[in-house]
């Protein structure tokens, strides 16, 4: 039988490009091209332009049927950048409890801060044939997590944006900031430190959580009239001495320090103890994240609860629907809320 003519003014549809045709048009073998699509470790930037752009012209996109036909792994990947945070932690034990309601199970991998190293424990993942990868705080681009969000389901946890192409979870970190500031003018602090990291390189297309919480500090002490005083330090108890160091040798100290997390605010805590000063009588202080040993040292601490077990089961319950079907990418924004407790009181000066 004969095929029946197009209507007059109607062209063939084109036919959908294949991987073949991708590695045909950009000189390369197969298995390079899904080494770009995994943005996998070892690809130089020339190989990775070439496939790029007989992708773009080609019009190319995988074909998630692909997975759906060599059959489920039943495991997710689950990427951190610290394990020694107590908040990612916090993360994943939700998302590792959630799990236990499902077939699922997950595979934790450390990636540490650089680029490099996220790219190679994707990779990894990837090659374990996982069924969808949760990132948390990512160190990677905009253009490699699309890369590899258009080859499997992917979540984000603390990456603000509008990425089109995978989920995100976070908290509303201005909000967060906004209510310890509040909080800590409400009690007549004037003079307030912000421990903050330092800007990072990859947050292009995106911004973290750390530097969201930052602006967010800054705009809430300009909304008072207030000069934001920020600290640049690393997200650790190590970092928090160092702040609180340079933070006690400024010409005009602060009355209160608002650690950029719990992890920092327990170094500061630490530091001002050992210079015989006390909290809240001398300094008040306080953090962000509401891990569980807040409330359990002896100081208990004046924080912003950010729920890592809300994340965590959003960022898994979004991953989940991508999985089975779902193709829009959803954002799921976690409350904040202070909770206080003793380490902040109104300056000396107010008594």
């Amino acid at each position: 039988m004969s095929a029946s003519p197009l209507p007059s003014g109607q062209s063939e549809p084109r036919k959908r490009a294949t991987i073949k045709d991708v590695a045909a048009e950009a000189g390369v073998s197969v298995a390079a091209v899904s080494k770009v699509l995994r943005n996998a470790y070892g690809v130089s930037d020339q190989m990775r332009q070439r496939v790029e752009a007989a992708i773009e012209k080609l019009d190319y996109r995988p074909r998630t049927g692909a997975r759906t036909m060599r059959g489920s792994s039943q495991t997710i990947g689950l990427v951190l950048t610290d394990f020694a945070s107590p908040f990612q932690f916090e993360v994943a034990e939700a998302i590792a409890s959630r799990l236990n309601e499902t077939q699922y199970q997950d595979i934790l991998t450390i990636a540490g801060t650089s680029p490099e190293g996220y790219r190679r424990r994707i990779d990894s993942l990837v090659d374990l044939q996982v069924d969808g990868i949760i990132l948390i705080s990512p160190r990677l681009d905009m253009a490699s997590l699309n890369r590899l969000a258009k080859t499997m389901p992917l979540t984000t946890v603390a990456l603000h944006g509008e990425p089109e192409l995978f989920d995100t979870v976070v908290t509303d970190e201005h909000h967060g900031a906004q209510l310890m500031v509040d909080h800590l003018v409400s009690l007549g602090h004037e003079w307030i430190a912000h421990t903050a990291m330092p800007l990072s390189s990859v947050e292009n297309g995106y911004l973290l959580s750390q530097t969201m919480r930052r602006r967010g500090f800054v705009r809430a002490m300009e909304n008072h009239g207030l000069t934001p005083d920020v600290i640049e330090t690393y997200y650790s108890e190590a970092g928090g001495r160092d702040a609180a160091e340079r933070a006690l040798t400024r010409r005009h100290r602060p009355t209160a320090i608002f650690a950029g997390t719990d992890a920092v605010a327990f170094g500061v805590l630490d530091y001002i103890e050992e210079q015989g000063l006390t909290v809240p009588g001398d300094m008040s202080v306080s953090g962000y994240d509401n891990v569980h040993t807040t409330a359990l040292r002896r100081v208990s601490l004046t924080t912003i609860d950010q729920s890592g077990e809300q994340t965590g089961k959003a960022a898994i319950d979004l991953l989940l629907e991508r999985i089975n079907g779902r193709a829009e990418p959803t954002r799921r924004i976690i409350e904040p809320t202070l909770v206080t407790r003793s380490t902040t009181a109104p300056p000396p000066a107010r008594r």
